[in-house]
């Protein structure tokens, strides 16, 4: 039997931190074994997005780890643990944490990662509204703008539509304008909706 038939048996076809239905798919935590299905679990959409760091923290969603954090998997006690890490400012989630114990090799490889150091805030690329942008979406330029060591100016108003988010850096994104690829800051565009 395949890992992923094995892990979709154990969950029952469910997310195995949060019991969730929607959109399910393995993840791995990644592990000095290798694959395996001790290291392998089946989540949800949401609980991936907020473990990848693609998606603000939502402090009651989490509130599930009570009940998964006392899992038998491994990889399910890892990742509630660094979840409820970066959720320590909430007084539930330091209880939860006081009562979850890893022996010494599963707390190294919980921090391995050092995600349990963040503080749960998320950066995300955001216009000069607060809204989030993604990959492909369009914008609207909210002043012009001199394009620098180029002859383009970029008129208010101008539509920059298949933006591409600028890895590593939220305050930036790139986007095709006459026809030129340039960078924009997050800070003069406004999400076209």
């Amino acid at each position: 039997m395949k890992i992923e038939e094995v892990i979709q048996k154990r969950a029952e076809e469910k997310c195995e931190l949060c019991k969730g239905t929607d959109t399910l798919k393995m993840y791995e935590v990644l592990s000095p074994n290798g694959t395996t299905e001790e290291n392998c679990i089946l989540i949800c959409a949401k609980c991936t997005a907020q473990i990848e760091k693609k998606e603000e923290l939502d402090s009651k969603h989490w509130q599930c780890l009570a009940e998964s954090m006392w899992s038998e998997v491994p990889g399910i006690q890892i990742v509630a643990w660094r979840m409820l890490n970066r959720l320590r400012n909430e007084s539930w989630a330091m209880d939860n944490l006081d009562m979850l114990y890893l022996d010494d090799e599963k707390l190294a490889w919980a921090k391995a990662t050092g995600d349990h150091e963040s503080d749960g805030s998320v950066d995300l690329h955001k216009d000069s509204n607060g809204h989030v942008l993604q990959n492909g979406d369009s914008v609207v330029l909210i002043k012009s703008l001199d394009v620098k060591g180029s002859t383009i100016n970029a008129k208010l108003g101008t539509v920059v539509r298949n933006i591409r988010l600028v890895d590593n850096n939220t305050e930036q994104i790139e986007g095709r304008i006459e026809g030129q690829v340039i960078v924009i800051l997050t800070k003069y565009v406004r999400k076209q909706h």
